[in-house]
């Protein structure tokens, strides 16, 4: 069965843009409410211009015709010049005053997209490709504003000048005008049926370029990989599908909308046919108050009519593709954080009181859970260590800790307290974290290291770089920017990055996420001592692949498969021959 032809019905404004518009007005244009007045009053100036010359240029025309004087005709020549200068001084300022108006607007509204999605919680950015918010906030933001800004204001002025000059030209002969406006159904239909196409192919075509933006940055991103692995056709070849997807996409969108002015131009011809044709017999007419000044006259309102006219059909054209962009933006801002503080939340915890996990479950995927009623302790003011194979859930131990997720059952105890009944600040200000995703920004070490605590001293960050064995290269270094996403640094001077800010975060709470992983043998013997001193007297969570790194802890908790198959110390664990003794084998004797 053939699906319905929905475009075909779908209203010109629905309830759901209606309310966007409302949205967007409340929040953003309302304050500016005096401004647009004075733009709307100026463009109603605009308007009466025109309606104005019509009027003179008819006096002018019977001077002409009538054998008036040169003193008449060159006030009325003056007296248009006049009109003309008004008119290029509204339009001089009216785009001024909309283009402020506009830019204040999307410079507030992308502010609040920015806070918004910041405070959406990971799994948000787990489903969405990065090129889809960068769109969003980027490219579309930027679109609305030139919409709402240049473009809605000259469609008002447009729209000002038809309703006032179509008034003067019924005001001047209502039968003629009534035939020449016996086309307006027909632009009508054509604007409908025109806006329900555009409306769906603009929505494919978004959707198609955040697909296609996330692709290239993906590319980008692997790019090393890329060339080591001598796929630059291949990866070329991929973005080559896309980009001949969006060109599709983009072309058949620009071929609806081409179909407004051909359709606005022929029904434009067929109204002059009828008005010369009728105005021509109403001047030779004896029946008729029609002479050559007037139906000259009206010809030229006609086309102070029409072009405009074609313009704001162009206008309303472009109208469905921006309220797609409008929906799509307010989407994203009406969605809301699964995780949150409870009602009753509270600061106030025993951070070194032991951590629990009772009966948790959770799993990323419905139909494949990692934890199945998980129970652990981890000891307040003890060193802790999680180890397993890959998949194990050791990661995702830390961020369910931190509420980087929420638990689906079960319950997460941090000194008695549910996690659920603590502020997610507080929470988080707890840990200090050294994890195996390591980012690094554009910046000098020194301004990396302080990102954690931007209010830290220059003594401060000394002794954190001192203490993760980094601050030799700072001195080399100084403050020249590491490359984006820290290129210019090795894997290992990335992470004592990470390390340095876990000395400066100075939490009562240390997780440690493969914290040594990237560190060669010597450079790992000489911040032992230090990460020894940094977790000593505060709770420490080590999850770890090299186990040698973890044969110290106080408890050594394995994994396997989402489920805690043993736990004990190193000596204990390797007597029992389990799980842990058949890994440390694995890695070789001295677990490495």
């Amino acid at each position: 069965m053939s699906k319905p032809d929905q475009t075909a019905e779908a209203p010109t404004l629905s309830s759901r843009d209606r309310a966007n518009l409302r949205w967007f007005w409340r929040r953003y244009l309302r304050r500016r409410a005096p401004w647009l007045i004075l733009v709307l009053g100026m463009i109603l100036v605009q308007g009466v211009v025109y309606q104005q010359f019509l009027a003179i240029t008819e006096t002018g025309l019977r001077v002409i015709f009538e054998h008036g004087t040169l003193r008449e005709l060159a006030v009325i020549c003056l007296a248009v010049f006049g009109l003309f200068v008004l008119r290029g001084a509204m339009g001089w300022l009216v785009p001024r005053i909309a283009a402020t108006v506009s830019n204040g607007a999307i410079h507030q509204m992308r502010g609040d997209l920015i806070g918004h999605v910041l405070r959406l919680d990971l799994a948000y950015f787990d489903r969405t490709r990065s090129g889809e918010i960068l769109q969003r906030i980027v490219m579309q933001t930027q679109t609305l504003g030139h919409f709402i800004g240049l473009a809605s204001v000259n469609a008002l002025r447009d729209a000002a000048t038809v309703v006032i000059v179509s008034a003067y030209l019924i005001w001047m002969n209502p039968l003629l005008f009534g035939a020449a406006v016996l086309v307006l159904p027909v632009i009508v239909w054509v604007m409908n049926h025109v806006s329900a196409r555009v409306r769906t192919l603009q929505g494919e075509t978004d959707r198609a370029l955040g697909g296609y933006m996330s692709a290239i940055e993906e590319t980008v991103g692997a790019m090393r990989t890329v060339k080591i692995a001598g796929q630059e056709e291949v990866e070329a070849a991929r973005l080559e599908k896309d980009t001949a997807k969006l060109r599709d996409l983009s072309l058949n969108l620009q071929r609806a909308q081409a179909l407004v002015m051909p359709s606005i131009d022929l029904s434009s011809a067929v109204v002059y046919v009828l008005v010369i044709g009728g105005g021509g017999y109403m001047v030779l007419s004896p029946s008729f108050d029609m002479d050559g000044a007037a139906i000259i006259t009206f010809l030229l309102g006609l086309v102070l009519v029409f072009d405009p006219a074609r313009l704001l059909a162009q206008y309303l054209g472009q109208f469905q593709a921006h309220m797609v962009v409008l929906d799509r933006l307010r989407a994203l801002m009406d969605t809301r954080p699964a995780i949150t503080d409870a009602p009753d939340a509270v600061s106030a915890f025993d951070t070194g009181g032991d951590i629990v996990f009772d009966n948790v479950r959770f799993d990323y995927n419905a139909d494949q859970p990692l934890f199945d009623e998980l129970s652990v302790r981890f000891e307040g003011g003890k060193v802790s260590a999680i180890v397993g194979p890959t998949g194990a859930g050791k990661t995702t131990v830390l961020s369910l800790l931190s509420r980087l997720y929420d638990v689906q059952g079960g319950e997460i105890t941090i000194g008695g307290t549910p996690i659920r009944n603590l502020r997610i600040p507080a929470l988080r200000a707890a840990f200090a974290v050294v994890a195996q995703d390591i980012v690094i920004f554009d910046n000098s070490i020194r301004e990396n290291i302080r990102y954690v605590r931007p209010d830290a001293s220059e003594a401060e960050i000394r002794q954190a770089a001192e203490n993760a064995e980094i601050a030799e290269l700072i001195r080399e270094r100084g403050d020249t920017p590491v490359g984006p996403r820290g290129a210019q640094l090795s894997a290992g001077q990335r992470q004592r990055i990470a390390i340095a800010r876990a000395f400066l975060t100075d939490a009562p709470i240390l997780l440690l996420d493969e914290a040594t992983s990237a560190l060669d043998q010597g450079t790992e013997a000489r911040i032992r001592s230090a990460l020894q001193r940094l977790t000593k007297g505060r709770t420490t969570i080590v999850v770890a692949h090299r186990l040698a790194s973890v044969a110290d802890a106080d408890c050594i908790h394995v994994l396997k498969a989402g489920r805690l198959v043993e736990q004990g110390r190193h000596g204990d664990l390797v007597a029992c021959d389990g799980v842990y003794a058949r890994l440390l084998r694995a890695q070789g004797a001295d677990g490495r």
